[in-house]
């Protein structure tokens, strides 16, 4: 009992000694908000009324400035059950991309003349005669190039003769232009001569051979009546193998130079059609 009064006493003296050596001794009350303090508080936050007291000028106007924001955003101004905000919406954005095509050829037209919207068709300014001219080289060109029609060869006919050029020199320039657009499948004696990175070819696969890669798929070379080229078709491009003998189209090929010689690649954005394969397949 005597030695609990006394770590009793031990005790009480170090706290004692403790308060006696500090200069100050903080004895405020802790404040804490009553019950009715703290529903005031949740009822002023909640009311619209009360918001924004207590912020700065700025943080206030930044407040009331999002505020707006949402109710523009929310605000309708054809509220009817039968509006026609959406027809009117769509037209506004057809007008605008009308405008936007019509200032893009104007512009084009400083480099082309014929690319201008106010320049006139050029088979109005021909003779009768020519006029008539370009339309028969209109009509054996159209059935040289699939996908294009008469109309679009004859026009690019007239600009050439409007031009200056020779109705011989218009039906090859226009010819090996058509030809060999972007998106169409050239011959292969062209990839070499065309400026595109890609290109489409159609021809007869001549030969395979293995390649030591183990990146490459398949290696070999594919030939048609204007010449032939190499070919090669990466794994990660998962395409479907090709055959010796076969005839295949294959779009968007990137071409490659190696010993001044082109070649083309089969990548992931290629495509590879066989003709006799899809036909057996409809039968």
């Amino acid at each position: 009992m005597s030695t609990k009064k006394q770590i009793g006493n031990e005790v009480s003296h170090y706290e004692h000694s403790r308060a006696i050596g500090d200069d100050v001794v903080d004895e405020t009350p802790e404040l804490r908000p009553t019950v009715e303090l703290e529903i005031q508080a949740k009822v002023d936050l909640n009311n619209f009324q009360t918001q924004g007291r207590g912020l700065t000028l700025a943080e206030e106007e930044r407040m009331a400035a999002r505020e707006w924001e949402i109710e523009q955003t929310r605000e309708r101004w054809d509220r009817r059950q039968s509006s026609s905000r959406e027809a009117r919406t769509a037209t506004v954005a057809e007008q605008m991309s009308v405008e936007a095509t019509w200032e893009f050829k104007k512009r084009a037209g400083c480099v082309n003349r014929w690319a201008d919207p106010e320049e006139a068709d050029p088979r109005e300014q021909l003779s009768r005669e020519k006029l008539g001219e370009v339309n028969r080289e209109a009509a054996r060109l159209q059935t040289k190039l699939d996908g294009w029609s008469r109309a679009a060869i004859s026009r690019r006919l007239a600009e050439e003769v409007v031009d200056g050029k020779s109705m011989m020199s218009a039906v090859v320039g226009v010819f090996e232009q058509m030809q060999r657009a972007p998106g169409r499948v050239i011959p292969i004696a062209a990839v070499s001569e065309v400026r595109r990175r890609e290109v489409s070819i159609r021809g007869t696969v001549t030969q395979l051979w293995e390649s030591t890669n183990p990146a490459i798929q398949q290696v070999g070379l594919i030939e048609d009546e204007t010449g032939v080229t190499k070919f090669t078709t990466w794994v990660k491009s998962r395409k479907t193998l090709v055959r010796e003998g076969e005839r295949v189209t294959m779009r968007n090929v990137a071409k490659s130079w190696y010993g001044g010689r082109v070649s083309v690649a089969v990548t992931g954005w290629s495509t590879i059609h066989f003709p006799e394969r899809e036909a057996w397949w409809t039968e």
